[in-house]
């Protein structure tokens, strides 16, 4: 019975982070980094052959993503020449997802090792995921590497892809010249758009920054479909 009991407690574990497994691929598709389609429609199966161990669980040390930005993301990530910047290079790069270790607690010593990875591997941005929350000093060492952007999610955030709820719109990040654009056409200054948090939801699953702008594409029963914009902050 406690044989059963621990094949079933396994075979819950594992499907449940497969749930997220896939949750991450959809996010880096959506956010324009090229990943096959092989991993993003990963079966359950499949999943099991290549992450599961012996033991029934997943093996969470073979869990490891690097994505490379698509060209329309390097795009919508390159500023406006200027005078001071007339050749700007694309503000992204190769990300590397990681899954934390499988303890009661992760703090301080997991996340340097993590830094150490994203920092050794000069991957521009690094995620960071694991099954408890981490502890407040861990979580401001995410934030200590120059010129690295790190990012920071339970697995239990991404059991469910909440851009595929049917009241959440969907939102487009505009290139510079598309929001230069926006705010030309209305004469607007981007601080006088409606504001956005970098903190909301959909900005965390879509990696989006201070500064840049999203179309927020939403349908009427009227118009069939309209858009608004919001200025992350």
């Amino acid at each position: 019975m406690d044989h059963e009991d621990g094949n079933d407690i396994a075979a819950k574990e594992l499907t449940r982070l497969w749930r997220t497994w896939r949750t991450i691929y959809e996010m880096l598709a959506d956010r324009g980094y090229e990943v096959s389609e092989d991993e993003l429609r990963i079966t359950l199966s499949d999943f099991r052959y290549r992450y599961g161990a012996a033991s029934g669980f997943p093996d969470r040390n073979k869990m490891k993503i690097k994505a490379r930005p698509s060209q329309a993301m390097l795009h919508k990530y390159t500023a406006l020449p200027s005078k001071a910047n007339p050749n700007p290079q694309p503000d992204c790069g190769e990300i590397y997802v990681h899954f934390g270790p499988e303890t009661p607690g992760v703090g301080t010593k997991e996340v340097r090792e993590f830094n150490e990875i994203v920092s050794d591997g000069n991957y521009h941005t690094g995620i960071f995921i694991t099954q408890v929350a981490i502890s407040p000093s861990a979580m401001r060492m995410l934030q200590v590497i120059p010129d690295r952007i790190c990012e920071y999610f339970q697995e239990q955030d991404l059991l469910v892809n909440i851009t595929h709820h049917e009241l959440v719109p969907k939102h487009v990040l505009l290139s510079p010249e598309e929001k230069l654009r926006l705010l030309e056409r209305y004469r607007l200054k981007e601080s006088q758009l409606p504001r956005m948090q970098v903190v909301d939801p959909v900005a965390r699953y879509l990696g989006l920054r201070r500064g840049q702008v999203v179309k927020i594409i939403r349908k009427s029963e009227t118009a069939g479909r309209y858009a608004s914009y919001r200025w992350v902050i």
